[in-house]
């Protein structure tokens, strides 16, 4: 009996190359998800929103509406691809968001016909007003992504591959403390400070903090909101790459240094 070794190499690679291919899509998919909303919350940060409730009026900046789908998406990749994953996609981030900062500051200088449905004035206020959010968020992303990820894996290592949601939900809490207030001070207090900003009402210290602290609490009640969603999530991804899901968390883990102990053998 004649064995071809080719035809046996070729089985025996097909499943790596399939679950690479798996891999390599399933980050893209992460990575467009997380650079799309990451960019649009950039944009729509400069409008303000008011939520009334019986014991206090919380002030808004629109992009917390976009940011819970950054936490998520943040957390899963942490999980499946490390701390390399969410520095690469966190640095490609601001690197899109200052693109855009740029494009926005250079299209000021095209002057607008009269028939155009956007103005100089409307497209000024809005785009270059959200340029100090951008510059703003740009130092808090950054900043806080550090931060997530190191107490994302510092509870891993505590708690192993159990309790998702400590892991998840806490570092997003402790890096969303750090992002909320240095955006909010960098792009919404700094430009009224310094004659910059195109509002028609003073953006005072107090209003600084009554935003920052509202964006947060926010935030607070809706990293404990989705956490059904990222386990949700985590089941389809864990179904989408097979039985070396696990295999591949584990292997992250342990290049983290916070293998499980039935991994570390």
């Amino acid at each position: 009996m004649t064995i071809n070794r080719e035809s046996i190499d070729e089985a025996t690679l097909a499943p790596l190359h399939s679950l690479e291919q798996r891999r390599q899509t399933l980050f893209m998919v992460l990575g467009g998800v997380f650079l799309g909303n990451a960019l649009i919350a950039e944009m729509v940060g400069g409008k303000l929103f008011q939520v009334d409730t019986p014991w206090h009026t919380f002030t808004l900046s629109c992009g917390v509406i976009i940011w819970p789908v950054v936490f998520v998406t943040s957390d899963i990749i942490n999980e499946y691809f490390g701390r390399s994953g969410v520095k690469r996609l966190s640095l490609l981030a601001a690197a899109v968001i200052a693109y855009a900062f740029f494009a926005v500051w250079i299209c000021q200088f095209v002057k607008a016909p009269g028939f155009s449905p956007i103005d100089d004035d409307s497209f000024n206020r809005v785009f270059l007003q959200s340029q100090w959010i951008i510059v703003g968020s740009i130092t808090a992303f950054l900043l806080a992504q550090l931060i997530d990820v190191t107490v994302f894996w510092l509870v891993r290592r505590r708690t192993g591959h159990r309790l998702l949601w400590l892991r998840a939900t806490g570092s997003t809490l402790v890096s969303q403390s750090i992002d909320t207030f240095v955006v909010g001070f960098i792009g919404l207090y700094l430009p009224w400070r310094l004659g910059f900003s195109k509002s028609d009402e003073p953006f005072t210290f107090a209003n600084f903090l009554n935003t920052s602290t509202s964006g947060y609490i926010f935030k607070f009640a809706v990293a404990v909101a989705v956490t059904p969603a990222l386990y949700l999530i985590h089941a389809i991804i864990d179904r989408y790459l097979g039985r070396e899901a696990e295999r591949i968390i584990e292997t992250v883990a342990k290049v983290e240094g916070a293998a499980s102990d039935a991994s570390k053998g």
